[in-house]
C-alpha cells in the first residue's frame, strides 16, 4: 500500500506575521524534514502550496485586500530550510483544502493510496479542511502531530482535538515510522 503525505502550507507569507509560528519554524521544519526521511520510498509528497492571483482567491483574502501568497512573490516560497526532492509535486491550491480544485484526489488514486500523513499550517484553517475531505474521501489520515502547527495556539489545540480520533489519528513521528513499518512489513 502506497501512503503519502502531505505538507501543508510551509510558504514565507504564512510565517513572517505570526510570533508564533516563527518561534516554532526551526523545530517545525526540522520535523518535517525528519518525517520525509523516514521512508522515502513509500512516501511521496505533495506540497499544499497556496499561490492566489487575487482574482481567484478566497473569499476572506479578497474582501480583506489581504496579499498573502501571491503567485510570483517572495512570500509565496516555500521556506527555504524545507527539504523539497525532485520526486516531490507542487500542487497548488486556491481554496483550504489540498483536495478543491486540484489534481490530488486522481494522484492518489493513481498510486492506489488509501493511506495519507498530513503535516504543516494551519491546524484550524488549510490544514483542517484538507483532513476532513481526505476523510470523506475514505482515506485513512495520520496526523503528524510533530510537524503541525497554527499561528493561534488555541485554535490549533481545539482542532487537533476534533480530528484525533474522529478524521485520524494523532501520531508523532516515532509513532508513525513504527506505524509504516508495520503496514510495510504485511505487504
Amino acid at each position: 500500500m502506497t501512503v503519502a503525505t502531505i505538507i501543508i502550507d510551509m510558504q514565507v507569507d504564512f510565517f513572517l506575521p505570526h510570533p508564533r509560528l516563527m518561534q516554532n519554524r526551526p523545530k517545525l521544519t526540522a520535523n518535517i524534514n525528519a518525517l520525509a526521511a523516514i521512508a522515502p520510498q513509500w512516501l511521496p509528497r505533495d506540497m499544499g502550496q497556496a499561490g492566489f492571483c487575487l482574482h481567484d482567491a478566497p473569499l476572506e483574502v479578497r474582501r480583506g485586500g489581504h496579499r498573502i501568497v501571491i503567485e510570483g512573490t517572495e512570500g509565496a516560497n516555500l521556506l527555504p530550510e524545507l527539504d523539497f526532492g525532485a520526486s516531490d509535486t507542487i500542487l497548488v491550491k486556491k481554496r483550504y483544502s489540498a483536495f478543491f480544485g486540484t489534481q490530488l484526489d486522481s494522484n492518489l488514486k493513481d498510486l492506489d493510496c488509501k493511506q495519507i500523513v498530513v503535516a504543516g499550517v494551519n491546524s484550524h484553517a488549510c490544514l483542517r479542511a484538507t483532513v476532513i475531505d481526505a476523510y470523506q474521501r475514505d482515506r485513512d489520515v495520520l496526523l503528524a502531530q510533530d510537524c503541525i502547527d497554527s499561528h493561534d495556539e488555541q485554535h490549533h489545540s481545539v482542532s487537533m482535538r476534533y480530528m484525533d480520533g474522529k478524521l485520524g489519528v494523532a501520531m508523532n513521528n516515532e509513532q508513525i515510522d513504527a506505524e509504516l513499518q508495520k503496514s510495510w512489513s504485511r505487504k
